[in-house]
């Protein structure tokens, strides 16, 4: 059993090769990939997780008003820190490292969803909403979103 996003991503990276590459060839586009790839996992997405929101709930009594505050606020602050890493950079290209998607995207476009989840204004975020929209151009992250998964949630016709 392999465990942990990224440690999965990079196996199936090295395991199947004819697919286009997860991470780029140079060692520090690579290095640059991991580190926008580990801001997101490892800053913003555990603070979204159901874990960490009824730990919220139960230890600090948060209502679902407050939950929504303090994850809004955690995303923010690390998109706030990846807009940044991002804009102006001139490794960034049509996506976060060049004009391939890479694992630093792969972590992105989730995140992106979840920002919207939390009704985070993503008009702050440009190069983030930018990158995000050409991610989902592609049919690998059309069918990898939530709503096409065989176990989503169905509505059903009243």
């Amino acid at each position: 059993m392999i465990r942990q996003s990224l440690a999965i991503i990079e196996y199936l990276d090295e395991t199947y090769t004819e697919g286009p590459p997860l991470l780029p060839v140079t060692a520090r586009a690579r290095a640059r990939v991991r580190g926008i790839a580990l801001s997101i996992a490892c800053d913003i997405h555990p603070l979204g997780n159901l874990r960490v929101q009824q730990y919220l709930e139960h230890e600090f009594k948060a209502n679902e008003a407050q939950r929504q505050n303090w994850t809004k606020h955690w995303i923010e602050a690390g998109f706030d820190a990846l807009e940044a890493m991002l804009v102006g950079n001139p490794g960034t290209g049509a996506f976060c490292e060049g004009d391939a998607p890479s694992m630093a995207d792969i972590c992105l476009v989730p995140q992106v969803y979840n920002a919207r989840r939390f009704n985070l204004d993503m008009a702050k975020y440009p190069t983030l909403a930018r990158i995000d929209s050409a991610c989902r151009e592609l049919n690998a992250f059309r069918d990898a979103a939530p709503e096409c998964q065989v176990d989503a949630p169905r509505e059903t016709a009243a």
